[in-house]
């Protein structure tokens, strides 16, 4: 199995998503746009996508970001999804699965930092990947968006801040709004370019000292759960 993994910044890095792949002992490789490298050209050799998060949206343009090519990334994505490969999106990169197979991103209800519950819907509650992810589950989030819906994507998670927090467009394609790969260290780095001034006037927005003593792993344990049924359902096709 190789992955890999699209870095749009240092401080939105694979976390978790890494550790397992590590871990497993599986092939990785890295875009990490912000210091310059190039996207992959196509998908021969690779068997995961996963486009991690970052500040921009889906909207931003090169001039805006020169380092981000939006169309590029979605261009990459459907190559992926055409050859029937995984692809996987965080935050901005769930949005842009969704931008990728035409469906618009969208503000979502209320702006999420924090780590704050999702719930499963009825149809993930039977989903085989989600089994072990228990009716509502703690994990991380760094949002103001959300992806947009295409007409077969399914909405496996929500919270009570945002609708959409883990979405299933395609059989091996998912995009996940909350962030289940955040670590300790990961969250000290986010906190340094998040803005709080107005933290008070957003009820999911938890401050930085808060945010440096939730325990993580326990999300993080879940995604590597998923993550094993999904890469070992994939290799029986």
């Amino acid at each position: 199995m190789h992955l890999h993994f699209v870095i749009h910044e240092y401080f939105e890095a694979p976390g978790a998503f890494e550790q397992w792949a590590l871990q497993t002992q599986y092939q990785v490789s890295y875009s990490r746009l912000y210091q310059g490298d190039n996207l992959l050209s196509n998908s021969e050799g690779v068997d995961m996508l996963v486009v991690m998060g970052g500040p921009q949206s889906p909207a931003t343009t090169i001039d805006q970001c020169p380092h981000f090519d939006s169309i590029a990334e979605q261009r990459l994505i459907t190559q992926f999804i055409d050859a029937n490969k995984l692809v996987i999106g965080v935050c901005l990169g769930a949005q842009l699965i969704g931008e990728a197979l035409g469906a618009r991103h969208k503000s979502s209800p209320e702006r999420e930092v924090g780590k704050f519950p999702i719930h499963l819907t009825e149809v993930a509650k039977s989903h085989s990947l989600l089994s072990h992810f228990g009716e509502k589950l703690e994990v991380g989030h760094w949002h103001s968006d959300m992806p947009g819906l295409t007409a077969e994507a399914r909405v496996l998670a929500y919270s009570e801040g945002c609708p959409r927090q883990i979405v299933q467009y395609q059989e091996w394609v998912f995009g996940f709004q909350c962030h289940m790969e955040l670590t300790t260290d990961l969250v000290k780095e986010l906190s340094k370019h998040e803005d709080f001034s107005e933290a008070e006037k957003y009820p999911f927005v938890q401050m930085p000292d808060v945010l440096a003593h939730h325990d993580y792993a326990q999300m993080n344990e879940v995604l590597y759960v998923f993550l094993d049924k999904l890469t070992e359902a994939f290799a029986q096709g």
